[in-house]
């Protein structure tokens, strides 16, 4: 007990002077610590579904500094959701402008070109995506956007080709099989009528409740079942 003693009296004539020192320089950095915990968060706003909370604080982030790509990038895809396509183009072109080689930018480009029915453009921006970022965060959605503006334009085994990328990427969204076996039922060959039922079948094994995927089947059943 006296050595520990010892060792604790000969460290304290050095621990106040260190004390000392330290106290002022944290004094200074708790008050930034804290206020960096109490900061909005724009993207946990827009993942709670809280997407105009998120436009507004990216648009303060923004006036404080307009070069902030990803205050760019959330407030795009929290303005894709109120469905405000207009807004999000003036904030993905002004992201642009910064970085023209951001991939979520481009894919924001396409997104909105895609609602408003450009197809064209669309198409290149994801086309675009695809080049910049094969297997980039998007890459799933990306497939899918290509698949239902080549079933817009009646190209079935375009939108087969994408549609199928698209639930290798994410095979669990039984929408997406749905709209491959739609793509596979068009084309128009009785080998993609079988195929379209394999795809509605696992739409449905992943939602029996699919009314789309459902009458789907009955179709192709119905072409398939021998005259």
């Amino acid at each position: 007990m006296k050595t520990i003693t010892g060792h604790f009296d000969a460290f304290l004539p050095g621990f106040f002077p260190l004390f000392r020192a330290v106290m002022p320089v944290f004094f200074l950095v708790l008050p930034l610590f804290l206020g960096a915990q109490n900061r909005p968060d724009a993207l946990m706003e827009y993942r709670n579904g809280n997407y105009e909370r998120a436009v507004n604080i990216c648009r303060a982030e923004l006036a404080q500094n307009p070069n902030n790509m990803d205050s760019h990038v959330v407030i795009c895809w929290s303005l894709l959701r109120l469905n405000r396509f207009q807004e999000a183009l003036g904030y993905a072109q002004a992201g642009r402008a910064i970085n023209r080689y951001d991939v979520r930018i481009i894919e924001v480009l396409g997104e909105i070109n895609y609602y408003e029915g450009r197809n064209n453009e669309a198409l290149q921006y994801f086309q675009e995506y695809i080049n910049l970022a094969p297997e980039g965060q998007r890459i799933d959605m990306v497939y899918y956007f290509l698949g239902e503006i080549y079933i817009r334009l009646g190209r079935y085994r375009h939108a087969d080709i994408a549609l199928s990328t698209a639930v290798h990427w994410l095979p669990g969204n039984a929408l997406w099989w749905t709209r491959l076996a739609y793509a596979r039922e068009n084309a128009g060959d009785s080998a993609d009528v079988a195929e379209a039922a394999a795809a509605y079948e696992r739409a449905l094994a992943l939602d029996p409740q699919l009314t789309d995927a459902q009458r789907g089947l009955d179709r192709v059943r119905q072409t398939l079942r021998p005259r």
